[in-house]
């Protein structure tokens, strides 16, 4: 079974994926690239809508059980007996604001990222779908190396974190930031 790097866009998954591959010596399958591959983008906006049941019948094709598997859509494309553990890569929402300004989202799409990030969405929706395989890391302020670490000790027994970011963002106007009015 699979070793799944899931997370909201901007955490690190994909660079940390990489890292890990190596020194794991495994083999990475992008959701993001096969359902690109397989022409399953279709442009909406400013986000790219994809249909999950077809992408989740290519991926029962394309995953071993020596497979690291990376995306923000594992929770919604993979199946409980596909994985063996699903890392859920967090980061604090301030700093994802950054990282989403540099990529030149929208301040729609990063308040719906920031905001998923905050309430934990995609935590949530792992969770309720792989129940205690899921665990949290946060990779706030971070090393690639120090984040492989931290997983390659979740890997091997060691239990996860558990993240709440609302205390961080706790303040009358804090959350205006985050989430449209």
């Amino acid at each position: 079974m699979s070793i799944v790097i899931t997370g909201n866009p901007g955490v690190g998954k994909h660079t940390i994926t990489q890292e890990l591959g190596k020194k794991m010596n495994c083999p990475i399958v992008d959701i993001n690239r096969v359902a690109r591959n397989s022409g399953l983008f279709e442009k909406n906006g400013d986000t790219n809508d994809i249909d999950t049941d077809r992408l989740a019948k290519i991926l029962e094709q394309e995953i071993s059980r020596q497979d690291i598997v990376v995306g923000h859509l594992a929770p919604y494309v993979l199946r409980r007996d596909q994985v063996r553990i699903v890392i859920v890569l967090r980061k604090s929402p301030y700093d994802l604001v950054s990282v989403y300004m540099d990529r030149g989202y929208s301040d729609e799409k990063i308040k719906e990222n920031a905001g998923s990030e905050i309430l934990g969405v995609i935590t949530h929706d792992a969770i309720a779908k792989f129940q205690d395989k899921t665990f949290q890391v946060n990779v706030t302020g971070k090393t690639v190396a120090e984040s492989v670490d931290d997983i390659m000790s979740v890997i091997k027994g060691r239990r996860g974190e558990q993240i709440d970011w609302l205390d961080l963002v706790r303040g009358p106007d804090s959350l205006k930031g985050f989430f449209a009015d």
